[in-house]
């Protein structure tokens, strides 16, 4: 029941606040969880796929997590790099509550937590890592990852967990199909019945040295 609106703007439930006791790169912090997000009590399957079989995001730069949550992708690019600045966007307000509140509660001043319309429109991302919402329906997964992975910034990976049974692999061919020529879609790992789907926006030959 604590996830069923998860993509609504204001959960409609009375806001109940709890401690939530995770690892994030490798350290057990006490963070801030509550209902009406999604995967409130842990962090779920898919986000530790994605988290366990990703390289460290570079040491600067923006960087984009799509559908944020309470944070646990964002929150760990922070602490991996605390030069970047953190993009967690998410059209759940209690969600983004959430995020900023744990930032804080960790010391984080890299993090941004705010809605999609929010992130300035000039800014192009060093990584974009994401458990995207599948479940608003294909067609708006498509419109956001449509909006999002073209902002790449060139020479630079999105990394997309995707449970094989949700459509993993067609996710990947409409990809590769419908995004620019200049980006590359690959399988980068599978397990526990997730893959991790390897967007990558090649350098212009013409910038090359």
């Amino acid at each position: 029941m604590a996830d069923e609106h998860y993509f609504s703007q204001a959960p409609a439930s009375e806001l109940q606040l709890r401690p939530l006791h995770v690892v994030l790169a490798g350290t057990e912090v006490t963070l801030s969880t509550a209902n009406g997000v999604f995967s409130a009590e842990r962090i779920d399957a898919g986000t530790s796929v994605l988290l366990a079989n990703t390289p460290p995001p570079p040491p600067g730069g923006n960087f984009l997590d799509v559908g944020c949550g309470w944070g646990p992708i964002a929150l760990t690019m922070a602490i991996e790099s605390p030069r970047a600045t953190v993009w967690a966007i998410d059209v759940n307000d209690r969600a983004l509550d959430l995020v900023r509140r744990n930032a804080d509660s960790l010391g984080l001043d890299n993090v941004r937590a705010c809605r999609p319309e929010e992130v300035p429109t000039d800014i192009e991302f060093m990584t974009i890592r994401s458990n995207p919402p599948i479940r608003v329906g294909k067609n708006q997964l498509h419109d956001l990852l449509q909006l999002w992975l073209p902002r790449l910034e060139q020479g630079a990976d999105a990394w997309l967990v995707v449970q094989r049974n949700l459509g993993s692999d067609s996710l990947q061919r409409w990809l590769d199909a419908e995004l620019p020529d200049d980006f590359t879609v690959s399988r980068h790992a599978t397990n526990k019945g997730y893959r991790v789907l390897r967007v990558r926006r090649r350098m212009d030959s013409s910038a090359e040295f």
